[in-house]
């Protein structure tokens, strides 16, 4: 016998969004386009690129977009190995994801002209990376807690060699599997306590594929879930955020289960020394999926943001 469960109606969309497919560096990538609408829109502004999570994807943007003003237009990929884009059904590599972003740019925003990025978690690593080696081409840059990840050894190499050699002798996790979207909901729900029903619903749907039995699957690629074998090198990254000239805002959730570590390791007083001109915005109350809880929060800080350098 089945738990009852509550039907959750998913959040209904304010700006409705337009779905595309294009071919990035060899493979199909999911993208989803909010276009301009209403009030005065200079001609030469390219959409803002916006970056998900891990296991993510770009469709979740939707409650920051319908928060942030109607004339900004967005274009979000769902990144490689996740959502609705193609897997490589092999190991996942970080600088490809900046590759993928230079393909992406010719393609969809090709003028040349200085462009906006917003990228969450891992997509917030990624932007700021390229904000740093493709210095030149953002207007401005938004990381939603994308702080990078703690300071490794060189001594540790070995030990994560070994970690990385074991899982693929274990072999892959299958993807996790649910009766329905709704059971998806909900546990997210659990999980979440800051995270209201009907964007837990549409987060769900975003998330997951249907199977031919009727039940659904999360479309990340297990080959995500494995080590990597490459140890992260703050140093290098830092090296990345020093070149950075855009106007850089980071926001932190004061309830983020993230900040003591970047805290207590001082990343963030580190990341200020690096990039010459950034901000920092604190969100009381919020988690580190801040942009899910409360999207008005959130574009609240990025619009004060913006506004800032004009």
């Amino acid at each position: 016998m089945t738990e009852a469960r509550t039907l959750i109606k998913p959040y209904q969309p304010r700006r409705v969004p337009r779905i595309e497919y294009l071919d990035i560096r060899g493979l199909r990538h999911k993208l989803t386009r909010w276009d301009a609408v209403g009030g005065e829109r200079q001609t030469n502004d390219e959409p803002i690129l916006l970056l998900h999570g891990f296991q993510d994807c770009g469709t979740t943007y939707q409650f920051l977009v319908d928060c942030l003003p109607d004339n900004w237009a967005f274009i979000a990929p769902d990144l490689r190995g996740f959502g609705g884009s193609d897997c490589r059904n092999d190991s996942y590599w970080f600088p490809d994801y900046l590759a993928d972003i230079d393909a992406l740019l010719a393609q969809c925003l090709p003028t040349g002209a200085p462009g906006r990025m917003i990228g969450h978690s891992m997509g917030g690593n990624i932007a700021l990376l390229h904000a740093g080696v493709r210095a030149e081409r953002w207007r401005w840059v938004v990381s939603l807690e994308g702080f990078g990840l703690p300071r490794t050894q060189p001594t540790n190499a070995p030990g994560q060699y070994l970690k990385w050699l074991n899982s693929i002798q274990a072999g892959l996790r299958a993807r996790s599997i649910y009766a329905d979207a709704d059971a998806l909901a909900h546990k997210l729900l659990e999980r979440n306590v800051l995270l209201d029903p009907a964007r837990a619903a549409f987060i769900a749907r975003a998330w997951t594929r249907p199977l031919a039995d009727g039940r659904v699957e999360l479309a990340t690629d297990p080959w995500h879930r494995l080590v990597n074998p490459v140890l992260y090198r703050r140093e290098e990254a830092e090296a990345c955020w020093e070149r950075i000239i855009a106007p850089t805002l980071m926001v932190l959730a004061s309830g983020s289960e993230y900040l003591s570590r970047i805290e207590r390791d001082d990343d963030l007083l580190s990341m200020q020394k690096c990039i010459r001109n950034l901000a920092v915005a604190r969100l009381e109350g919020l988690g580190h999926m801040m942009h899910h809880e409360d999207p008005a929060a959130v574009a609240d800080s990025i619009c004060r943001f913006v506004n800032a350098q004009k």
